[in-house]
């Protein structure tokens, strides 16, 4: 990293948005998010296997 760095042609605020939507990942163990999956359609929450996503943890 450098000591210091210019920002006097910086532009606050360029890319703010105030009406944007985070869609954070959240990464579950696949028992978990079955789990989670099954419960939200019991609910009524979502559709059967719709925006759910399962992530596999790697261990090296």
């Amino acid at each position: 990293m450098k000591k210091k760095y210019d920002f006097s042609k910086g532009v606050r605020g360029k890319f703010y948005n105030a009406d944007a939507e985070f869609n954070l990942p959240i990464y579950l163990e696949p028992e978990i998010a079955e789990f989670v999956q099954k419960l939200a359609i019991e609910k009524d929450v979502i559709e059967a296997k719709s925006s759910i996503c399962f992530f596999r943890r790697v261990t090296r």
